[in-house]
């Protein structure tokens, strides 16, 4: 390396070993792992869960969890080797020199601490110069809050983290990680919690302010699509190590590695790959799930709110029906209305043709043997007390399914049904990885024969391959059991994949109805144009056309 190449490096990661636990039970994470970043540079790390993005990015600022540790090599910044410091040392370079924009903020603002108490405390924990009054604090916290596009600054420093979006609190936390102008920022998966036109905005925000700063990022992230829309160089990660370390352009024009061309495979537009509508044409069938006019009205007079008027659609069977749009369009209260989980203030639910929208009690309960639901987080959906026996028999147990062995060979059924094998049936979910999670989900939502899913964003918490994976699964189980899905998600290269129809539902109304290929491929609602243009991947669909 040149003396000009040095000088320009801002960290330097050379033979860097991780592990986890210890003697037998050692598991490496990361083994003789190289990097480096210059100055100003933004590098995405992607791969799918568990590939060690994660691990590296918490060794670089020193917050990797109790049950790991650097084993070996040096992780300098600047030229000073951060792995030889005290935890005195580090704490005062954490925030100071290095940045850090988690991905849940909700879960990362302090729910009972005001926006402005919670940005002016950066300055309080890392003092510079002479002490800041008040009035210099508030100032400062309007300036950043501003900085980073948020709405009335004066007002929001008065504000708790409940009472923002989920897109304004990530502005609040992308003005903390820039207070003190950071050398380098560690971006973990920021904008995977948030649907598209809020992540495009977002993601605007934070590459402008670190070109401005001239800051150097780490980007990580499951989402390739994401990673080739703002970095300059992309890491791809597998098992621990870098298998490939080249600038954006170059890893999708060529990738040398096989697990890079299998990412890009899955991340890649191809129409080729979109359902087959032919296979579902001929003579009009009673649809699996009909909804005409349905709303839902809450509170009364000023406080009155609704979150969903007038949505009507038809779910034909064995094809799978999306709804898209931004968080608070009204997708879930809709699908919740159609599990009849909610009742709608006006208009009708319709169940493979039986009126089912005034059903009580043990109507519900009939009703759900055929219906049921697929939540958006396996971990919060299944108990993790139970087996996977357990889990996926306690349908066939609540509604006194067979004998003991005849549920045991259901179980049995049903796990090969979902391609997992059986000798995971005693096993705990945490012993799971998240896609053999959403599988026993999907295992249970089946066991009593269920022909009717309802999907709520039910692959948004899994990397890209597990998605495909599960995507994969979901197709075969429609072919071979003649499923039908209403699926319900922000993520447009997902709802694209899967899809035959889909409907655009943007405050509560449906804007935009039609089959997949031409509402994607033709939008007639500017809203819908708007979802597609803000949807992450521009690079990738492009090199797709060429």
């Amino acid at each position: 390396m040149s003396n000009g190449d040095e000088a320009t490096t801002l960290l330097d990661i050379r033979d860097l070993s991780v592990h986890y636990g210890s003697g037998e039970n050692t598991v490496f994470a990361g083994i003789k792992l190289n990097l480096k970043l210059k100055k100003g540079e933004i590098v995405a790390l992607v791969g799918e869960s568990g590939s060690g993005k994660s691990t590296l990015s918490k060794a670089i600022i020193g917050l990797l969890p109790e049950a790991a540790r650097v084993s070996g090599g040096t992780i300098s910044l600047a030229g000073e080797n951060l792995l030889g410091l005290s935890q005195k040392q580090l704490e005062s370079i954490r925030g100071r020199r290095i940045g850090m924009i988690p991905q849940d903020p909700g879960a990362s603002l302090d729910p009972v601490k005001t926006i402005g108490s919670q940005v002016s405390e950066v300055f309080r924990l890392h003092r510079q110069g002479p002490k800041r009054s008040k009035a210099e604090l508030r100032s400062e916290s309007i300036r950043l809050l501003a900085m980073v596009g948020v709405d009335r600054p004066e007002y929001r420093l008065g504000q708790y983290p409940h009472e923002l979006s989920g897109g304004l609190k990530q502005r609040v936390l992308i003005a903390i990680a820039f207070a003190l102008g950071p050398e380098l920022l560690i971006a973990d998966e920021p904008t995977s919690a948030l649907d598209v036109t809020v992540q495009q905005t977002i993601l605007e925000v934070f590459t402008n302010l670190a070109r401005e700063h001239g800051t150097a990022v780490v980007f990580v992230t499951h989402d390739l699509a994401v990673a080739t829309d703002i970095a300059d160089r992309i890491v791809v990660m597998q098992q621990g190590r870098i298998r490939e370390d080249r600038p954006v352009r170059a890893i999708l024009t060529a990738p040398e590695h096989p697990y890079t061309a299998m990412l890009l495979a899955e991340a890649t537009p191809d129409g080729n790959r979109s359902p087959d509508a032919k296979r579902h044409s001929g003579a009009p069938a009673v649809p699996a799930i009909e909804v005409q006019g349905l709303h839902k009205v809450y509170g009364h007079g000023k406080a009155e709110h609704r979150a969903v008027q007038g949505v009507s659609f038809a779910v034909r069977p064995g094809t799978t029906f999306a709804l898209v749009g931004e968080s608070g369009s009204g997708k879930s209260t809709t699908a919740r209305m159609v599990m009849r989980l909610l009742d709608p203030t006006a208009g009708s639910v319709k169940i493979h043709g039986e009126d089912v929208t005034n059903v009580r009690g043990s109507g519900k309960r009939d009703l759900w043997r055929g219906l049921q639901m697929v939540y958006q987080n396996p971990d919060s959906a299944l108990d993790p007390r139970h087996t996977v026996s357990q889990i996926v028999s306690e349908p066939l147990a609540n509604y006194k399914f067979g004998t003991k062995a005849e549920r045991a060979l259901r179980v049995s059924e049903l796990l090969d049904s979902v391609n997992l094998p059986s000798r995971m049936a005693g096993l705990s979910t945490r012993e799971l990885s998240g896609g053999q999670r959403q599988r026993v989900a999907i295992a249970r939502a089946l066991a009593l024969g269920a022909k009717t899913l309802v999907l709520d964003e039910a692959l948004s918490a899994l990397d890209v391959l597990t998605q495909a994976q599960i995507l994969a699964l979901l197709e075969d189980l429609q072919i071979n059991h003649g499923l039908s899905y209403l699926f319900i998600s922000h993520d447009l290269h997902v709802v694209e994949r899967i899809s035959h129809d889909v409907g655009v539902m943007r405050r509560g109304e449906l804007v935009e109805i039609g089959p997949t290929a031409k509402v994607f491929g033709a939008p007639q609602s500017e809203y819908t144009q708007l979802l597609l243009d803000s949807n992450p991947g521009h690079l990738l669909r492009e090199l797709a056309r060429a």
